[in-house]
């Protein structure tokens, strides 16, 4: 059996780092991705993508649908493992570590890199019980209640639900809801966070303070949300990745196009193909 890599130990995010005046390039590099390949059988999902994702900062992935926005994040932690007939090439290094590589356990990943889906998905337990899931699976029983409380405080939900632990999280509000499964993800104290359409099943006020979150969110971590909204990855992010589909002899297939500041994506892009889908021409 081959040796489990150590994932690397966080530190704490110091100040100096998270400055939002501070260039990308001189910041920490998260992921660099190389090559990078995805598809389920033949069916070639994304190809040819290559970038470096950056510490705390909020990263977006925009593009028309079926471009392959959602395998692409989901390929960040390993969450299309288990999908019938996937298979990836190129390389996506994690703090210069393959994350596919043979030594090293998804489940690792996982807690480093947590995900939020498009629609909330509270399981049917107290508020309570779903913060605390995760680190009693993983064996974090000492200072649960701290734990849980820390976690609803960063999602900004502890005001809100405090005197209520013991309820259903089936009560909640759909946005509540949302920021609850926020609150499950960071309760194990993961580096990045991962948002598919996080908001897409919101009203504009839910909308609204999930957008807030995310801002605050990204003091502690790394960032990286798929949106069909541009006008949220505009308000949101700092950096911005535009995919669209490129059609040839072998199929459809979902292309990095453009990747740079969300300002010089939505007011400069560099290709002609950004320029149309953000200006609404096509998509």
């Amino acid at each position: 059996m081959n040796e489990t890599v150590t994932m690397p130990t966080m530190r704490p995010v110091d100040v100096a780092e998270r400055r939002e005046e501070a260039p990308s390039e001189l910041r920490e590099t998260v992921f660099e991705i190389k090559g990078l390949a995805a598809r389920y059988g033949t069916n070639v999902a994304v190809k040819n993508v290559d970038l470096d994702i950056y510490k705390n900062l909020v990263t977006a992935v925009i593009g028309p649908s079926g471009c392959g926005k959602s395998t692409f994040i989901r390929c960040l932690n390993r969450m299309n493992d288990d999908v019938p007939g996937f298979a990836l090439d190129g390389t996506i290094n994690y703090h210069g570590i393959d994350i596919y590589g043979s030594n090293v356990e998804p489940i690792e990943v996982r807690r480093r890199i947590g995900m939020v889906f498009q629609k909330p998905n509270p399981f049917p337990k107290s508020i309570y019980d779903n913060v605390a899931w995760a680190p009693r699976i993983l064996g974090l029983k000492q200072g649960l209640d701290d734990r849980v409380e820390k976690a609803l405080q960063g999602a900004a939900l502890w005001d809100e639900v405090k005197d209520r632990l013991k309820k259903s999280a089936l009560s909640l509000s759909g946005g509540q809801q949302q920021r609850l499964c926020i609150a499950r993800a960071i309760a194990i104290e993961p580096e990045v966070l991962l948002l598919d359409e996080p908001a897409s099943a919101l009203d504009p006020i839910a909308t609204q303070k999930i957008e807030e979150l995310m801002r605050e969110l990204k003091q502690d971590y790394t960032l990286v949300i798929v949106t069909h909204n541009m006008q949220q990855a505009a308000r949101v992010a700092d950096r911005t990745a535009f995919f669209s589909l490129d059609v040839g002899e072998s199929g459809r297939a979902g292309v990095l196009v453009e990747y740079d500041e969300t300002t010089k994506i939505f007011t400069a892009p560099a290709d002609k193909r950004t320029e149309d889908y953000v200006t609404g021409r096509f998509g």
